[in-house]
């Protein structure tokens, strides 16, 4: 038995269920995105068994890219929980099958209220298509699992359907990555959004030099400043900045080392400078593209901070 061979058939089977669904891309699912922006209310997923796991996965996506969302158990909804479904809702039924009977049961209560129905679904002429208002087709050609009985490729291709319209919505919201922080506050990549250069930066005993501070002096305050860096000003503007590493360089640049340079000999001028007010995944991002440790913070051209890259990996 090769394992290998055998996942990697499971994998090319997936892969192939979620590209067949660009061939169903049709006018309706311009439909389903259509309700889904412009409901008054919120998009309720429901879905029984393994449909059901994924729809809750497709609700709380959609929630947290800043479309109104949860999930909604149709068994539950049998015995009240249709209660939480309001008319001006829309209600996304997930049935591979199209005759999942919790799902059928429901739908006269839907109609009822006259709340829209998007069915996700793999055969188009089930009863559930039928009672839909739109129609997402998620058929597969054959399951992922050996048996031809566990919901593999269907899943994996209903998800792809939700994240689908949960990424095409986020583009039409132009929700962007300020908004995402506000519904992830207790995550890194949420703290991090919400974290501004302020909150993070040193401010007190810079390691500030003249252009004419000699090589000594250099020394001393870079290392009282724990920073491994001077910034060097002159008449209080920014004029460079000296690393540990541009003083290691200048020590072996001579067969002989040199212990009487200034600043302004060894100083890398017009150094990258970040806003007391930017986002901390803003100087993260400047740093990383150039390959830097440390970034000057400053506030209406004055040197206010230094922002150093592990503070914000802390975060």
């Amino acid at each position: 038995m090769d394992i290998f061979e055998i996942a990697k058939g499971i994998f090319e089977k997936e892969a192939r269920a979620v590209l067949d669904l660009v061939k169903h891309l049709d006018e309706n699912f311009n439909q389903a995105i259509d309700l889904m922006l412009n409901t008054k209310g919120r998009c309720i997923v429901s879905g029984m068994g393994k449909s059901g796991h994924i729809g809750a996965k497709i609700a709380a996506t959609l929630a947290s890219t800043g479309t109104p969302s949860f999930f909604i158990h149709p068994g539950e909804a049998l015995h009240g929980d249709l209660g939480m479904l309001a008319p001006d809702d829309v209600l996304i039924a997930i049935s591979n099958s199209g005759e999942t009977e919790e799902i059928l049961k429901i739908i006269p209560v839907v109609k009822k209220r006259k709340i829209p129905l998007i069915v996700m679904c793999g055969r188009q002429n089930s009863t559930l298509v039928k009672q839909g208002d739109v129609f997402l087709n998620i058929a597969i050609k054959e399951e992922a699992c050996p048996l031809q009985l566990a919901p593999m490729s269907s899943t994996t291709a209903t998800l792809a359907m939700g994240d689908a319209l949960a990424a095409v919505l986020m583009k039409v919201r132009n929700f962007k990555p300020d908004d995402f922080a506000l519904f992830h506050p207790g995550g890194s990549l949420g703290r991090k959004l919400l974290t501004k250069v302020k909150d993070l930066m040193v401010s007190t005993n810079l390691p500030i030099v003249h252009p004419d501070t000699e090589f000594n002096d250099l020394v001393d305050i870079m290392t009282s400043g724990k920073l491994g860096l001077c910034v060097v000003l002159e008449n209080e503007k920014l004029v460079g900045i000296i690393t540990d590493g541009d003083l290691r360089r200048a020590l072996k640049a001579n067969d002989k080392p040199r212990f009487d340079f200034k600043a302004k000999e060894i100083m890398s001028t017009n150094p990258k400078i970040v806003d007391i007010d930017a986002m901390a995944s803003e100087a993260e991002e400047i740093m990383l593209k150039h390959k830097i440790k440390e970034i000057i913070v400053g506030k209406k051209e004055r040197v206010v901070g230094i922002i150093q890259l592990y503070a914000i990996g802390n975060v």
